[in-house]
């Protein structure tokens, strides 16, 4: 199985909304290495930043999933829905290639602009 760091993904057991399939997430409070990039670089670090940049990288290049995705991120925590197998497919094909180590989320946030987020 391909590794999917530093997301877990699962489908959800009996959801009561099936908008929420599967669910995809991270434990940002205990990923300390990716917070100090965020901050190198002048982002938050925290669930709604990371929120705001997966969102921007999707709506970059393929918008059309968004509404196949519900956010539910909170401080410590990035959470994602996703409403079917491809739309969870898709996000990690869109996310993962930013996301899967440090030196990759570098090279991302190298090519942004801190004024462009709030978060």
């Amino acid at each position: 199985m391909t590794s999917t760091f530093p997301f877990k993904i699962a489908a959800a057991k009996a959801p009561a909304d099936p908008a929420r399939q599967f669910l995809i997430l991270a434990d940002v409070s205990g990923l300390d290495d990716y917070y100090k990039l965020f901050e190198e670089y002048g982002f938050g670090g925290d669930g709604p930043s990371w929120r705001e940049h997966i969102e921007t990288i999707i709506e970059e290049f393929q918008p059309e999933l968004l509404e196949n995705l519900e956010f539910a991120e909170d401080r410590d925590t990035f959470l994602v829905y996703a409403d079917s197998p491809a739309a969870a497919r898709d996000f990690m094909a869109l996310v993962l290639p930013h996301f899967s180590d440090l030196g990759k989320l570098k090279k991302y946030f190298s090519q942004t602009d801190p004024d462009d987020f709030f978060a």
